[in-house]
């Protein structure tokens, strides 16, 4: 088997074992979650381009939802467990992570905790404003597609928090849409409001900036290097990951 095949079926178990769990929480988590991670290319291409690091064990999970990277995480080790499962083009992930998540939304923290609230370590979950919420010191940060639900100023204090709360080796995954795209960014944010009405949410106003623009203001709160990177295959959406490093660790975790 090559080595495409051999990542091909690795994601297909990756993604049955971290959807199962959400059958305990009801058929919309259920279905929710088997089409977020199998639809969405960010969560996969985390995994291949080895951005999260096997030493990055203290995760903070903003605008977590229903706990989709905490099963992910878990699925991850207990694959890495099992000799020759992982592929041997992937880089290694924590083999026992320490996951916080920060989520708003009260019935998406409730589905979070019926499905995997069970996992080992245990999974914590915060049901508060990302704006207001405490950020423990953490190796890694995971925002993806929820910043531009705030404004401009309310981001930039998120972001000078996560960034006071990284540890030394620490990195930032951020996902934003590119408002310099116009098409791109106003599909995604069309698709985003109607996910959100149907997921039982009130829609609100949406703050975008363009890459160059995010990855300025990363750049002025001291996080380098910032590395952008399209995250859309596959959709008509205009989504780019940023990777944004806190510094050098000084010593190994």
């Amino acid at each position: 088997m090559n080595d495409s095949s051999t990542s091909d079926a690795a994601w297909r178990q990756l993604h049955e074992a971290a959807s199962a769990p959400y059958k305990k929480a009801g058929n919309f988590a259920w279905h929710f979650a088997r089409g977020k991670l199998g639809r969405d290319p960010v969560f996969r291409g985390l995994i291949e381009r080895g951005l999260i690091g096997q030493r990055r064990r203290r995760v903070v999970d903003i605008g977590c939802g229903q706990g989709l990277f905490a099963s992910l995480l878990s699925s991850m080790a207990a694959m890495q467990a099992q000799p020759g499962r992982w592929p041997a083009t992937w880089a290694a992930t924590p083999e026992s992570a320490h996951y916080t998540g920060i989520e708003l939304m009260p019935k998406d923290v409730a589905r979070a905790e019926a499905a995997i609230g069970h996992l080992r370590p245990r999974p914590r979950f915060v049901c508060e404003d990302m704006c207001t919420a405490a950020m423990p010191a953490c190796d890694l940060v995971v925002i993806l597609d929820v910043l531009h639900y705030v404004d401009h100023a309310a981001q930039e204090g998120v972001l000078r928090r996560v960034r006071g709360a990284l540890q030394p080796g620490g990195r930032l995954l951020l996902r934003v849409g590119d408002m310099a795209s116009r098409r791109g960014f106003a599909v995604s944010q069309w698709v985003d409001r109607t996910v959100t009405r149907i997921r039982g949410h009130k829609v609100s106003p949406t703050w975008g900036r363009t890459v160059a623009e995010w990855t300025a203001l990363l750049q002025d709160l001291g996080f380098s290097p910032v590395l952008s990177i399209p995250m859309s295959e596959g959709t008509p959406f205009a989504n780019v990951l940023l990777v944004a490093d806190a510094g050098k660790e000084s010593s190994p975790s």
